[in-house]
């Protein structure tokens, strides 16, 4: 839409400076000549628009110009260009950039005159899995898409059993949660709504199918744990050796977490004893001990001496 062309090219203006028409038309994809048109507009509507001839010539804003700001503080536009930045990171949106650019516009006018550390970002957010380019970023869009215009998606989908089955699913919203991309989505095969992993779906194509008008639940009912395992939470006591004491410290609390005299460590938790469960504690190697339930510890060493079998079996 055309008003919107003409906010994100003030905002362009007040963020970044001259512009001549020729980038201004490449970012829009609109012509030269639609470019000058806007420009009048602008100009119009009062906004002091400069033009500039020659080979640096271009568009740009009279210094001194500002939006008005008043009901945004400088540290609560620094806090939103921050969530903002996290979001970008994660999300392959040009509707995002522009409210980047919007609101990074308004923080540099109100930033001016202010300390340096006013300047510095305090937190920075990034939501794009280590090593990964582009992550779930095709995936996260493509059902955003289907979201937007309520259309079914086919997948296929890999359980906690490690089976891939094929579904049918009427996206309803997209989760981040923890770092990790869940859609909450009604299931055809199902019949019910279900929360859906973005790393375990594959082969994913938007059909022609509408979606239908359903209640979805709330994000305060929704089961999360239901959804990964039936299995009930038991009391669990784990023993750590101390050389394990860095990524104790980043899957258990504090709380939960006792340093015995000699440096090791001793968790209590509830735990499902489930597939995630039973890979973490292997994961650790000889570094963990499951002291209680004693069913944990015997399937642990039962899994433990099937690696065994199968190291020893590739030997022979």
């Amino acid at each position: 839409m055309k008003i919107d062309r003409l906010l994100a090219i003030t905002v362009l203006l007040l963020n970044r400076g001259r512009l001549s028409a020729k980038e201004l038309a490449d970012r829009f994809e609109v012509s030269s000549k639609t470019i000058y048109r806007d420009m009048d507009t602008l100009c119009q509507a009062g906004i002091p628009i400069v033009a500039h001839q020659g080979i640096s010539g271009g568009f740009e804003i009279m210094e001194h110009y500002m939006i008005d700001k008043y009901w945004l503080s400088a540290e609560e536009m620094s806090a939103l260009v921050t969530a903002v930045k996290g979001m970008s990171s994660a999300l392959d949106d040009q509707q995002m950039g522009i409210l980047l650019e919007k609101v990074k516009a308004l923080l540099h006018r109100v930033e001016q005159g202010l300390g340096d550390e006013y300047r510095r970002e305090p937190v920075v957010m990034d939501f794009q899995p280590w090593g990964q380019r582009q992550g779930l970023k095709p995936t996260v869009g493509l059902l955003k898409k289907a979201i937007q215009e309520k259309r079914r998606v086919e997948m296929e989908y890999i359980d906690t059993q490690g089976n891939a089955e094929r579904r049918t699913i009427e996206p309803a919203s997209l989760i981040l949660k923890g770092n990790i991309w869940y859609v909450q989505a009604f299931c055809l095969e199902r019949e019910d709504h279900r929360i859906f992993r973005l790393s375990r779906m594959q082969h994913i194509e938007m059909l022609d199918e509408t979606s239908e008008t359903r209640m979805i639940p709330s994000m305060e009912r929704l089961e999360w744990d239901a959804s990964w395992s039936s299995a009930q939470e038991q009391e669990t006591v784990l023993l750590f050796e101390a050389a394990a004491r860095q990524r104790v410290a980043d899957i258990f609390p504090p709380e939960q977490v006792t340093v015995n005299p000699d440096g090791s460590l001793r968790v209590h938790v509830l735990y499902k004893l489930d597939e995630w469960f039973y890979g973490m504690i292997l994961s650790f190697g000889d570094q963990v001990l499951v002291e209680q339930p004693g069913e944990a510890a015997e399937e642990v060493k039962r899994r433990a001496q099937l690696i065994m079998q199968r190291y020893d079996n590739q030997d022979r």
